[in-house]
């Protein structure tokens, strides 16, 4: 099995959706198919930050990833972050994750970025047996805080 990995293209709109609303399930997110086309504008747009990649194995999508630049301000450098990363069931265990990963490496490289950052539930066991091999596990701890919540 050959992966091909690519920037996403127009014509990729339904396949990625498929993926993309698999994705939001995975994690148990609601989302509906305004909010997928609202994100794939956006990967469509050249003049927004978020831009993605796609898995392709004999001409059908098997993964994707999304990913951005962030500014580094205590490194005075930007590193990209990945926000995004989904390989159809069916594929997994055929080193589609690490390809994926590897392009956005490479992207990141031509961008002149330092790093690549992201972040994954803490029980997604599969997912990290392969993060655990190709970086570095940080210390840091992940908080939200919603924009309406009072603060005190």
């Amino acid at each position: 099995m050959t992966v091909n990995i690519r920037a996403t293209e127009a014509g990729d709109r339904n396949a990625w959706g498929g993926l993309y609303k698999s994705y939001a399930a995975f994690y148990g997110v609601a989302q509906t198919e305004d909010m997928r086309d609202r994100v794939w504008e956006w990967l469509m747009d050249p003049a927004h930050e978020v831009d993605g990649l796609v898995a392709e194995v004999d001409g059908v999508l098997v993964g994707l990833a999304h990913f951005r630049p962030f500014a580094r301000p205590l490194a005075a450098g930007v590193g990209g972050y990945l926000d995004d990363l989904f390989v159809n069931p069916d594929a997994r265990g055929a080193k589609v994750g690490e390809a994926l990963i590897s392009g956005v490496q490479d992207e990141g490289r031509k961008r002149g970025w330092g790093v690549v950052r992201w972040i994954t539930a803490d029980d997604n066991y599969r997912a990290r047996g392969l993060y655990d091999q190709v970086a570095t596990r940080t210390g840091w701890v992940t908080y939200d805080l919603n924009v309406d919540d009072a603060l005190g």
